[in-house]
């Protein structure tokens, strides 16, 4: 006694087979297997009182859902926008101070900072870096990549950028 083939063997075997001489093969996915579509959209945060303007060359940070990504910031003073004069510490806190100021525009603070990452024109100025630094994180530091660059805009020493949450 032979068994019958069923109606959907037949169906897949067919459906495969004229594929196959097409070149092409699509396998359709269970609605589970699907990419889910995030309703996050991109957001661009400006410094506080800046409106982003076209001429824009990049924006001080972005936000994708909970996560906030500030562009580097160097030693320049949002008021005068000269660099911030006097030893590598006063610069570091000018850093931190801009970066600040996105952070808490954007609904988060320095105690959401994920990961920064610093760029020093000079690394024996690590040391000085690090005290200042470490004042503005006390407890739980966030990971951080320190990395000796031969030059920054604006003449800055420092630069830093972080990612935070929000």
């Amino acid at each position: 006694m032979r068994a019958q083939k069923s109606p959907r063997r037949s169906f897949l075997k067919g459906s495969v087979a004229s594929a196959a001489t097409m070149g092409a093969v699509t396998l359709a996915l269970p609605g589970s297997a699907a990419p889910a579509k995030s309703g996050a959209q991109k957001k661009v945060i400006t410094r506080p009182g800046e409106p982003l303007i076209p001429a824009s060359l990049f924006s001080p940070a972005t936000q994708l859902g909970n996560l906030l990504f500030l562009s580097g910031s160097g030693a320049l003073d949002p008021q005068t926008h000269k660099l911030v004069p006097g030893p590598i510490g006063n610069q570091v806190k000018q850093c931190l101070e801009n970066l600040k100021a996105v952070l808490e525009t954007a609904g988060s603070s320095m105690d959401k900072v994920l990961k920064c990452t610093v760029f020093l024109t000079d690394i024996t100025n690590f040391k000085a870096m690090n005290e200042v630094y470490h004042s503005y994180f006390p407890a739980n530091p966030p990971a951080r990549t320190t990395i000796a660059a031969k030059d920054l805009p604006g003449e800055s020493l420092v630069e830093i950028e972080c990612i935070a949450y929000v």
